[in-house]
């Protein structure tokens, strides 16, 4: 069982570069929460930290730029709208840090494991005293050939 307190935590680099968003999502959640590790506790945040660059060069599949759509209440009567393309305009960053907020646990862990996700627009990060470890592989797709 790991101790507050007690874990090494490690720095990466993901290049999110004509990555799928949910699949590249669905691994940085599980690189956030810890469960790569052989210490896993559900009640200790014994996750790494995570460097996204190129946020805004990521894809949906389908048709999901123009049919996807985010809503957020106001406080005004009425839900304010908007579709992923016009998302990606305005906060590229958004819609990658949605996908993966959604993907965690829904505590109060959960906010401070997506503090440790730091996404950025372009190939530059502010990061480089961290010495982030470049990190592949992620949003793979891990299903066998069918016969």
């Amino acid at each position: 069982m790991a101790k507050t307190g007690q874990v090494d935590q490690q720095w990466w680099l993901v290049d999110a570069e004509d990555q799928i968003v949910g699949r590249l999502a669905s691994d940085l959640a599980m690189i956030l929460m810890g469960k790569h590790r052989p210490t896993y506790t559900p009640h200790v945040d014994t996750g790494d930290y995570v460097v996204v660059v190129n946020a805004e060069k990521v894809k949906f599949t389908g048709g999901k730029w123009d049919k996807k759509e985010y809503n957020w209440y106001t406080g005004y009567p009425g839900l304010r709208t908007e579709t992923a393309g016009k998302r990606l305009e305005r906060h590229p960053d958004w819609i990658l840090r949605d996908a993966v907020r959604r993907m965690l646990p829904k505590n109060k862990l959960a906010t401070k494991m997506l503090d440790k996700l730091k996404i950025f627009v372009g190939p530059e990060h502010e990061h480089q005293a961290q010495q982030p470890q470049p990190l592949t592989g992620l949003g793979q797709v891990k299903q066998k050939k069918r016969k």
